[in-house]
């Protein structure tokens, strides 16, 4: 275990080469680095294991919940002291499983852990412990702690209350203290629960602890007592009858959306290995996890190679974040009166004094929305929210999400190089550096309408591809009346008043044609894919967005209703099993279809045109703000119906030609009235 450092040795650099300056050789600020490494040697003296396990191998709580102190005042616990009297017990405990044959490890505690839903993570765990490798043992903790707060999660639920599933919210909920006891739960907060206690979890997954300050004997104690939590468990079901509520594991969907980077190979990992030793992005005393993520790698253990490099990527930018920022201190735990530095911190706007982030403009754009798109966004992998809270079956990890992150840390590794090293080898990275510094937001609500809107245009484009049955004069419908011929008038008033903004962003002369012709389809997807900034969107612009998300998502929905109508009843119509209502019905959409589309296509276009202006929104007055609003709900209503009236058991096709003919009217006077003010 380390020594205690001096504070101002800490504080003292933060850069791994920086000239005059000292190295920072640990991340856990003065209270918290007594409270982890120092306050649980303090009491000497020698514990017998059999006042903690009974002959059965049963935990005796009364003697660990006697060692847990709580404050004068009666208001709280006094975790410095409970640490402190809980030390003799934790080494106790730590000799007796290392003394312990891996048999008689599991024949004692693995049908205690079958509660956590994973006992092969904790019953290799004693493996891991007597490596003595102050890396895997760190890792393991990582993982132990977030099952057990997925696990506790699912015992909450037995009582069938919404759950708060996050893990200090677990250990203070009455619900849990019902089922296991508050002196129990008191414990747990001792050892995961609040800042101000030994804070095992957060302080390792947020990348404060080094591989050699979390003591060993804590990873022991924690085996003990999640085997405990089973026994518990184990008497509550014999007297209840009651089984724990189990949910499903989180699992990645359009994987194939997150492929971003080429597949690693052995000469970029070896050479990523040389760039840890050299790049400014580690601090010297993390090079062991970094490290072994890239052995997880070439192992397999995608989860494990995830969860080492999301901790140590967000202690990274940490200091780069507390550099830029010229706020040192903060690339230390907090402590408890203060929030940690976290990826919510480094990755937002601004500081919490209101200025401006640097970090942003340290990274560029490509950096930061890659990192939003894996970290933040709620339709986006969050890879570290579902890791984190144990949502994930480890042993089913993605490898493209791996290859992806640690393919974005190695090109982070590289770009903070002090100087230029490995000139031969560099170019192994130009791949990966390309697609990092090409990288577009593929989760952000910008992001996804662009996505939607070309699923809309190659949707509309089928509509060249079905099939119409020949029809003879007298079999024809009848020429639709006004409703039909006014949509024309209205499209061409419409294009005239858009033709500004039209030419602007595609460059068409012919106006009156364009929207029938197949350079509509080659403009629109154009534009949909050029980039859009969407870093830190104003709450208006978000809105906004999530309004035409809705108005594509429909019209996705009325032309998917068209082309399945369309094709069925012509195979209906060439088998003659059409009966007179339904021929004339379908005659009826036949007629419509043309109107349709161009109105159709003529709605894709404004969404496009309202996308590539979507920033200047947040220009307008509010009153101009809500008019606006008003104005695209309008069309969303009109988009709801129309997915209504082209349902295959609805075929409400005069309906439709009328709502169409309202709409466009709404639109062209809109439209007026802005070109006016």
């Amino acid at each position: 275990m380390m020594a205690s450092v001096d504070c101002g040795q800490r504080r003292a650099g933060y850069g791994r080469h920086m000239p005059g300056s000292i190295p920072l050789t640990t991340c856990l600020s003065p209270t918290v680095y007594k409270m982890v490494c120092e306050l649980g040697f303090e009491v000497q003296g020698s514990v017998e294991i059999s006042d903690i396990l009974d002959g059965d191998n049963q935990v005796c709580w009364h003697t660990i919940c006697g060692k847990v102190s709580h404050l004068a005042t009666g208001q709280g616990l006094d975790y410095v002291e409970s640490v402190r009297q809980l030390g003799p017990l934790c080494d106790a405990v730590h000799t007796h499983l290392l003394s312990l044959p891996n048999e008689k490890y599991e024949e004692a505690f693995q049908d205690c852990f079958q509660w956590t839903n994973n006992c092969e993570l904790f019953t290799k765990a004693l493996a891991v412990l007597k490596s003595l490798d102050g890396t895997q043992i760190s890792l393991h903790m990582m993982k132990m702690t977030s099952c057990l707060e997925f696990s506790l999660g699912d015992v909450y639920l037995t009582v069938g209350k919404n759950c708060p599933f996050l893990l200090r919210d677990l250990l203070a909920s009455e619900e849990l203290s019902k089922i296991f006891s508050q002196p129990v739960m008191d414990l747990f907060r001792v050892f995961l629960g609040s800042p101000e206690s030994l804070n095992l979890r957060n302080i390792l997954w947020h990348g404060f602890a080094s591989p050699q300050e979390i003591p060993t004997k804590y990873c022991s104690m924690l085996l003990l007592l999640t085997a405990g939590l089973g026994q518990l468990l184990q008497m509550r079901a014999s007297n209840t009858r009651s089984t724990i509520v189990r949910r499903s594991p989180f699992l990645f969907h359009n994987l194939q959306e997150m492929h971003v980077f080429p597949d690693l190979d052995e000469k970029v990992l070896s050479l990523a290995e040389k760039l840890i030793e050299k790049s400014q992005f580690v601090l010297p005393h993390m090079v062991p996890f970094w490290i072994e993520a890239i052995t997880a790698f070439r192992q397999g253990r995608y989860a494990d190679c995830v969860i080492l490099s999301l901790s140590q990527l967000e202690t990274s930018l940490r200091l780069i974040f507390t550099t830029v920022n010229d706020c040192p201190d903060r690339i230390l735990t907090a402590e408890s009166t203060t929030l940690y530095t976290t990826f919510d911190e480094v990755l937002a706007k601004q500081l919490n004094n209101a200025s401006d982030n640097q970090l942003p403009s340290t990274l560029g754009e490509p950096a930061m929305e890659f990192l939003w798109d894996f970290l933040n966004h709620q339709e986006g992998p969050r890879v570290r929210d579902h890791l984190s809270h144990g949502e994930i079956q480890l042993n089913e990890f993605p490898k493209q999400i791996a290859n992806d992150l640690l393919a974005f840390s190695v090109v982070l590794l590289y770009k903070q190089l002090e100087e230029v090293h490995f000139h031969k080898e560099i170019t192994a990275l130009y791949s990966l550096t390309d697609a990092a510094e090409s990288y577009q937001s593929r989760f952000h609500p910008i992001a996804l309408l662009q996505k939607q809107v070309l699923q809309c245009i190659d949707s509309l484009q089928e509509w060249q591809l079905l099939p119409f049955p020949s029809l003879d004069h007298k079999t024809g419908p009848e020429e639709q009346d006004v409703p039909g011929n006014s949509l024309h008038s209205e499209m061409a008033q419409i294009l005239s008043l858009l033709q500004v903004h039209i030419k602007t962003s595609f460059s068409n002369e012919d106006l009156k044609s364009w929207l029938q012709t197949d350079r509509w389809f080659v403009s629109m997807k154009d534009l949909c894919n050029k980039r859009i900034s969407n870093l830190y969107c104003h709450r208006w612009v978000l809105e906004a967005v999530s309004i035409l998300r809705k108005i594509s998502t429909q019209f996705l929905l009325v032309s998917e209703n068209i082309v399945s109508t369309s094709r069925f009843r012509y195979e209906q119509w060439l088998n003659k099993t059409l009966r007179s209502r339904q021929r004339q019905n379908y005659l009826r959409m036949l007629c419509s279809m043309k109107s349709l589309s161009s109105v159709g296509r003529l709605i894709i276009t404004l969404v496009v045109l309202h996308l590539h202006n979507i920033h200047s929104i947040s220009m307008k007055t509010h009153l101009e703000y809500q008019k606006y609003l008003k104005y695209l709900k309008s069309i969303l209503q009109y988009a709801e119906n129309m997915s209504t009236c082209t349902n295959a058991e609805k075929n409400r096709w005069d309906e439709a030609i009328q709502l169409t003919c309202k709409i466009t009217i709404k639109i062209r006077m809109f439209i007026e009235k802005c070109n006016l003010e």
